[in-house]
């Protein structure tokens, strides 16, 4: 379990596909004590520390998240943002994410309004109840608040802080991404 609270930005130094599965080695943020088997939050991907070196970790995907996220475009110095889990009596500073990415999703506008940016995504039709206006919604693992929704599209606007320490600000028009909805608003909507 996750917060959407982005820790650090990482560059991917190597990934590699090993039959069907995709081995991913992640530069390990400074400071950072890692274990086997702990979950860390890649892009918003739930993902198992799979093993450990001095300067990196490694994570591995299976072909089930490879074609449901954005894992299968890792590739060499593609910077993702990362956030380790969640331990019992944190504070949660932005909203339940599990790391079970919904689906992928396309930027379909990018408007620049000062120093902050509204960027508005197309909406899959299965996710279209789980996404509101004033909820949560988790891009790439960031926690955002939805601010407007228009049918088939949504739109988040972004502070100067969250466009320089996420890999958001980075992002252009088509690019794809991975979108979370709030689980308050799938399971209590049922």
């Amino acid at each position: 379990m996750f917060s959407g609270i982005i820790e650090e930005q990482a560059t991917i130094a190597h990934a590699t596909m090993e039959g069907k599965c995709k081995r991913v080695q992640v530069q390990k943020p400074r400071g950072w004590k890692l274990s086997l088997g702990e979950s860390v939050s890649i892009d918003g991907i739930c993902s198992t520390v799979a093993a450990i070196g001095k300067y990196y970790f490694y994570a591995e995907y299976m072909p089930e998240t490879l074609s449901k996220t954005t894992a299968a475009s890792f590739e060499k110095n593609r910077m993702v943002n990362l956030e380790r889990s969640l331990r019992f009596g944190d504070r949660i500073h932005g909203h339940f994410v599990a790391g079970h990415v919904d689906a992928t999703t396309k930027i379909l506008h990018i408007e620049k309004n000062g120093r902050s940016r509204r960027i508005s995504f197309a909406l899959p039709r299965s996710l279209s109840r789980y996404v509101v206006e004033r909820g949560s919604v988790a891009i790439n693992g960031v926690s955002l608040t939805v601010a407007a929704k228009d049918g088939a599209s949504f739109m988040v606007a972004l502070i100067p802080h969250t466009l320089k320490i996420t890999n958001l600000g980075a992002l252009k028009k088509g690019d794809a991404v991975n979108i979370e909805c709030d689980m308050l608003a799938r399971y209590g909507s049922r």
